[in-house]
């Protein structure tokens, strides 16, 4: 074999190696992009993911609800697959998986209203989960950190009873930015830190 060839060949393989983890994280990113347990059989939450990705976790985790935060993207279109960029309206895909959408846009109060007045969001969002025939459900945003990670707080201060400061750690746990998760940030401050729990309930189970 020429010394041409065999260089070359090397290059080739030298390629291949360092490209192949990069594609393959690109894959499980775009595929499970940030799929995590909020609470088993109830909660999931993600990012944005492809629809094949979306339908794998349906089938998975037996999802009967997915909801849509992405108040930019009211009905988004997903990439097929990673190697398809072909796309399909997020609502269609979950028509032909048998899945509940639900899109629901966080919105802000003045913040004069912070106390008395909420966000319509979070009534919306309790009352798909006030319902035992939406679990287990998977809330998204574009990231899966931010709007997500909101929502995922609610979740955890109405239905388990959790502090707000919990709440608040956990959201950093999850990517939301140390600096960004204070009350300077209106969505932390109107979702998170002054919220209120209703009457004591329980989550469907």
């Amino acid at each position: 074999m020429g010394r041409t060839l065999r260089w070359g060949l090397i290059t080739i393989i030298v390629g291949i190696v360092g490209v192949a983890p990069v594609l393959f994280f690109r894959l499980v990113y775009g595929h499970e992009k940030r799929l995590r347990v909020v609470e088993p059989n109830l909660l999931y939450r993600s990012g944005q993911m492809t629809a094949q990705g979306f339908t794998d976790a349906a089938e998975q985790l037996h999802l009967k609800t997915i909801i849509n935060l992405q108040d930019d993207f009211p009905d988004p279109d997903l990439a097929l697959g990673f190697f398809d960029r072909r796309t399909i309206k997020e609502s269609m895909l979950c028509r032909q998986i048998g899945v509940r959408y639900v899109f629901i846009g966080p919105d802000l109060v003045w913040r004069k209203q912070v106390g008395t007045d909420r966000p319509e969001a979070i009534e919306h969002f309790l009352a798909v989960m006030d319902d035992p025939d939406s679990y287990p459900v998977l809330i998204h945003c574009k990231a899966g950190l931010h709007r997500t990670g909101v929502m995922a707080a609610i979740y955890r201060m109405e239905y388990e009873g959790w502090a707000p400061s919990q709440a608040v750690r956990e959201m950093k746990r999850h990517g939301f930015g140390e600096w960004a998760c204070t009350s300077d940030n209106d969505y932390v401050l109107q979702y998170v830190l002054t919220y209120k729990p209703r009457i004591r309930h329980t989550a469907a189970k």
